[in-house]
Order: structure tokens, then sequence, then C-alpha cells
């Protein structure tokens, strides 16, 4: 099925898969904990506050994951594999946006705030950025296909 697709469609597929990913692991963050948190840069507070048990670091996480399951589901969309939401195109060109302007913050941070590039911030952004380039491209190059 995957060979008979468009390189739009292709792109679309590899960034919905991604986006779904992502989902997974922010539950993965849920159910690891308070050391996940901190492994995967949710920051102290957000760790010290799973650790008292406080639901604010889950409701969070879960609003991330839900968020990216359904620019995952627009990503599938845009591919023609499951069914259009409303404003397929704007929300591809939105969901791109996002994604490479989080994954460039990377250059303004370094000039602005170098303390705080570690390697999360570092690879986070790659990971986001390719994140991104494959949402735009597919979104670009499947264009006459969104209406």
């Amino acid at each position: 099925m995957f060979a008979s697709l468009d390189l739009g469609q292709k792109l679309l597929v590899i960034g919905g898969i991604l986006s779904l990913l992502a989902s997974l692991l922010h539950v993965g963050v849920i159910i690891g904990g308070s050391e996940w948190y901190r492994f995967f840069g949710a920051g102290e507070d957000m760790s010290k506050m799973a650790e008292k048990g406080s639901f604010y670091p889950a409701l969070v996480t879960i609003g991330i994951a839900l968020i990216l399951a359904i620019w995952g589901w627009f990503a599938f969309a845009g591919a023609g594999l499951v069914w259009k939401p409303p404003l397929l195109r704007t929300g591809l060109v939105v969901i791109s946006s996002i994604y490479l302007a989080r994954g460039l913050i990377l250059l303004p941070m370094a000039l602005l705030v170098p303390e705080k590039i570690n390697n999360f911030a570092v690879w986070s952004s790659l990971i986001v950025l390719v994140y991104g380039l494959f949402y735009a491209f597919g979104t670009w190059k499947a264009w006459p296909t969104l209406s």
C-alpha cells in the first residue's frame, strides 16, 4: 500500500507515524513517572510534582499526547488514508510551522541564552525539525490533493 502512494503522501505518512510515536512516548512518560519526566527534559518542577503525586504533570502530558495524535490524524488525512478533518490544508500548514519553529528555536537560543543549550535542547530540536520537514514537504507535494 505504501508503495502506491505519491511522494507527498509518503512524506505525510512518515510525519504522521512520527507524531503518533511522539504521542505514545508522552503516554510512556506519564507511566514512567518522575524519572521519565526528568530524563525527557520536562524540567525539575514537573518531575517533583509527579513525585508528589500531583495530577498536573499527567494532565499537561496527556494534553500534549492528544495534540500529537491529532496531528498524526491530519497527516494521515493529508495522505488520503483516513477521514479528512475540516481545514486540512490550514491545519497541515500550521502543524508544519509549529514543528519547524520548535526545531529552529535552537538558533536564537544559542545567541540569546546559550546557557540553556544542553543535549536535550539540541536533540529535541533536531528531532522536531525533522518532523517539521516531513510535514512541510509532504504538505507542499500533496497540496493539489488536499482540497
